[in-house]
Parts: structure tokens; sequence; C-alpha cells
């Protein structure tokens, strides 16, 4: 296929139904800088944002056989972040409700209550860590273990920073949803 920069997104969705790496790319192009400037505008948080616009965009080629745009292509992704930054909030919450929650037992001496579920938190966390695919592994413990760079990790690996984001991303989206489904128990326990 030729020049695509002038082509409708229904287009660009036809092509990218076909596994279109192109369409792709110009999807993200046309979009990332719009979803994130939506997701910043009611969060605040760049970091969070970005991880939010990334897994939209690696839910939307996953998936990219199985979608239906039913609304169009930019209502789909806007109403992606809609959800995503709700989710978001879902999760600032949940934290918040933790915190205030262990501010009330403060006077109590759990030290070593409090040292147990640390401990079995981190080998929680380690065997979600252990369930990733090898590579999101891999980008995983360097960046947040060995606290490296996307573009140290893509020279370390061998691969674009763009593929070290994908994979940072889907193994922040895995432990995420691994860790709120604890967490959301613990805050259970603690509130009753």
């Amino acid at each position: 296929m030729g020049d695509i920069s002038s082509v409708t997104d229904d287009e660009l969705v036809f092509l990218l139904k076909q596994g279109n790496s192109i369409a792709f790319e110009k999807i993200y192009s046309r979009y990332w800088d719009r979803l994130f400037d939506y997701a910043y505008k009611r969060l605040n948080n760049a970091e969070s944002c970005e991880e939010i616009v990334q897994e939209i965009f690696i839910r939307l080629w996953d998936r990219r056989e199985v979608l239906e745009f039913t609304t169009g292509l930019m209502n789909y992704l806007f109403t992606s972040a809609k959800y995503s930054v709700i989710d978001q909030y879902r999760r600032q919450l949940v934290q918040n409700s933790f915190i205030t929650a262990s501010k009330y037992n403060l006077h109590i001496d759990n030290s070593t209550e409090e040292r147990i579920f640390v401990n079995d938190l981190k080998k929680y966390l380690d065997d979600l860590i252990c369930t990733l695919p090898p590579k999101c592994k891999s980008v995983y413990e360097l960046s947040r273990l060995q606290y490296k760079t996307n573009k140290e990790i893509a020279e370390i690996l061998h691969i674009s920073e763009k593929t070290v984001e994908g994979h940072l991303t889907k193994a922040l989206q895995r432990l995420r949803v691994g860790m709120g489904e604890l967490l959301l128990l613990v805050v259970a326990f603690l509130i009753k």
C-alpha cells in the first residue's frame, strides 16, 4: 500500500483488521497525543497517562481481528481512555482506603504481623512476576529491579524501545490486575 496519510479512520480500521502494521502505526500517531492529553487532564500524572495510552494501543492491536467499531475508531479509543481513567481512579481509591485504614491501626504494635504480611505480599508479587512471559519478565526486572532506562533495556535485549515499552506495559498491567485483586481483599479485611 502506498501513502496512507490521508486515509480515513474507517479505511484504517479495515486495514488494521487485516493485520496491517502501517495502518496501526498511523492510528497510533494520529491518536496517541490526543488520548494522552485526554487522560492527563483528568489524572495530572504523565507516567500513569503514558501507561494508559500504551495499554489502549496494545489491546487494539491484540484484539484487532475481533473488535467492532460501531461508533467509529475515535469513539472507541476515547471510550477506552475514559474507562481506563476510571480504573485508575478506582485503584487510587483502594490505595487511599488502605492508607487510611492503616493509619487507624498505628497505635497497635503489629510489627511481627506486619513483617509477615510484607513478606507474604513480596512472595505474592514474586510469584506474579514469575508468571510473566520471559521477555516481559526480563524487561520488568531490568526496569523495576535494576532501574535501567528503556534505552538501556533495548540495548541489553537487542530490541527497540517501543518493544520495551510494550513489554513493560503488558507486565505492569498483569501485575496491577493481580495485585489489585489482593489489595481489595486486604482492604476489605482491614475495614471490617
